[in-house]
């Protein structure tokens, strides 16, 4: 019996929170939305916000979608699935705000099934969210960890939360430039003992708590005062988003790799971004400051 019914009506329903609460906040803007449909099998809703109040780009999609032979960026940890029929059903989200002391936002939560010639169907989860401040505030970090952390309590604790907040400090890591993209959260995957039940009311903590993590630094940051020298930092930084995204994340593999749309795929993409050759920040300023939060540390 598949579980995929069940955890597609939970995403879009997350799907649709998001939006909502996202609108609510921005003020200034609606998203758009993109119904599509893949050939190999399955479709999505991406919707869009642009140039709002708040969010310069807010871009969330829900996609389920199959194929007959599992992308190799999804077997990776799984060698014996590769080749197999699967199905996939996800919600992802990356917000670009116009502020640069608020920061970009990225959370995806997903649901694979595959089935291998030989032996019963395998499913799994996978997902988290993560941080990526350009002028970090260490209470807004804080209360970003203590959300993740709080929301583990019922699936073993503070074990769990130092498990999945390793694992998101060592995925999000642009090794050519030996920093992490940002004060990271919390990144699983393949995750299945334990039972469907735990495992899905795992992922819907996940997803649940991304709005009381990422809400209240909209409510502090917004509204905060900046000038030319702030808004070209934050473009020089988000080429470091954009660097990660097209070199190392498995979501933008899979994507490509299974035959998606790309413009849902690559929708998490900033909609203005520099890069400049060999720039370095002032010693002692706000800029240089950054460094220091670009490492795994302990946040409580």
């Amino acid at each position: 019996m598949s579980h995929l019914p069940a955890v597609r009506d939970y995403l879009h329903a997350l799907q649709d929170r998001i939006c909502h609460a996202i609108e609510q906040a921005d003020g200034g803007a609606r998203f758009h939305e993109d119904i599509w449909r893949r050939p190999e099998g399955g479709g999505g809703r991406s919707r869009v916000l642009k140039q709002g109040a708040v969010f310069e780009q807010a871009g969330i999609g829900f996609s389920e979608v199959s194929g007959d032979a599992l992308p190799a960026s999804a077997s990776a940890r799984r060698p014996q699935l590769a080749g197999a029929p699967w199905r996939a059903v996800g919600v992802s989200l990356v917000f670009h705000p116009r502020n640069p002391y608020l920061p970009t936002t990225h959370m995806n939560v997903r649901y694979f099934e595959a089935q291998p010639e030989h032996g019963d169907a395998v499913w799994w989860f996978g997902g988290g969210f993560d941080l990526t401040p350009f002028y970090p505030f260490d209470e807004d970090v804080r209360h970003w960890h203590r959300v993740a952390r709080d929301l583990c309590a019922p699936f073993g604790g503070e074990a769990r939360y130092q498990a999945h907040k390793r694992w998101c400090d060592q995925y999000f890591f642009l090794k050519h430039r030996n920093e992490t993209r940002g004060v990271g959260g919390l990144f699983f995957d393949d995750l299945g003992d334990g039972g469907f039940d735990d495992c899905f009311a795992y992922q819907r903590a996940v997803g649940d708590g991304f709005l009381d993590a990422y809400l209240p630094l909209v409510v502090r940051r917004k509204d905060q005062p900046y000038g030319d020298a702030q808004r070209q930092f934050q473009l020089y930084r988000r080429g470091r988003y954009v660097e990660f995204n097209l070199v190392y994340d498995r979501g933008t593999l899979f994507g490509l790799q299974s035959g998606g749309r790309t413009e849902s795929i690559l929708m998490s993409l900033p909609p203005l971004v520099r890069w400049e050759y060999d720039w370095q920040p002032e010693a002692g300023s706000a800029e240089a400051a950054l460094a220091g939060y670009l490492q795994p540390r302990d946040w409580l």
